[in-house]
């Protein structure tokens, strides 16, 4: 297993394309994917850069999110966790490590789709943790579809209800209960700035994302808290495998990046770590591209 903290040639850090041809239904699991996604289980180590923070993370179960949490917990915070309940299997490994790491760990299976279930998770963790001063707002739906003609109305509104009205009902429930100092990090994605053409939905809410963030962000300055984003590129997560790209593209899957190869969620959790922390202090209303190197504005 690679170590982050290794200096390494980061083209050779993670497997390369060709990945095999895979498919699992909506929304699928990290412990089915071959290979399977690095989240540091094993290589993330904490600084107590968190200590005594109370986070939410949605789609906490696997991908980014994931990372998210276990990177979180080694910093010193307690987590929330957010997922769909078809994501238990999932959802009880974060749980185990996030334990392991010394930190409180509150499961609450759900769907962002419900504005209900929405604040229910906020209201979950200022019982449970006291407050709330992290919100990372990181869950997506995404589907590829080659023609506009074949996204229903259906498909379109939950992907808009999941990424972008789930940030929207999330930071406005839980802004009331953060302190001057809390930070909100929502998930973009390149797509906001290169859509491709068979994720024309997906790709919408993430421009949506981008202007949510900046406006938002001047917003609440003035109170002392900071709203920022975190745009992936091609990151090796069940969202892939379980129709976010055909299966046919899977084998190439992030080989059109200048490193040549897809990003491990286990890659981006450092991103969050810096805008959650004091250490970005002066950072609000930004983006910070983790592409392979894939330009972005």
């Amino acid at each position: 297993m690679p170590d982050q903290y290794t200096f390494q040639d980061p083209t050779k850090q993670y497997p390369r394309p060709e990945f095999p041809e895979q498919k699992q239904a909506v929304p699928g699991l990290a412990k089915d994917m071959t290979p399977k996604p690095d989240h540091g289980e094993k290589t993330y180590r904490g600084s107590n850069r968190l200590t005594g923070r109370k986070a939410i993370v949605t789609g906490g179960d696997s991908g980014i999110g994931r990372a998210v949490a276990i990177a979180f917990a080694r910093e010193g915070a307690d987590v929330v966790l957010s997922y769909l309940p078809e994501e238990e299997a999932d959802a009880k490994e974060v749980i185990k490590l996030i334990k392991e790491a010394g930190r409180k760990a509150v499961a609450l299976p759900g769907d962002l789709k419900d504005e209900a279930y929405c604040q229910q998770l906020v209201e979950k963790a200022v019982a449970e943790l006291g407050g709330i001063d992290i919100l990372v707002n990181n869950a997506g739906k995404q589907h590829s579809v080659e023609d506009i003609a074949e996204i229903t109305t259906e498909q379109f509104d939950q992907t808009f209800k999941t990424n972008i009205y789930a940030t929207f009902w999330l930071s406005r429930a839980a802004l009331p209960h953060m302190p001057p100092g809390g930070t909100i990090i929502n998930t973009t994605s390149i797509q906001a700035y290169e859509p491709s053409e068979s994720l024309l939905d997906y790709a919408s809410t993430k421009a949506a994302i981008n202007a949510f963030t900046k406006a938002l962000a001047q917003q609440v300055a003035k109170k002392g808290i900071r709203v920022n984003a975190v745009a992936p590129g091609p990151i090796w997560t069940p969202l892939q495998v379980s129709g976010g790209q055909p299966p046919e593209k899977l084998p190439k899957f992030g080989a059109q990046t200048p490193l040549g190869r897809a990003g491990q969620p286990a890659e981006l959790a450092p991103a969050y770590v810096f805008l959650a922390s004091p250490e970005s202090s002066y950072v609000a209303g930004e983006t910070l591209s983790v592409t392979g190197g894939s330009p972005t504005p």
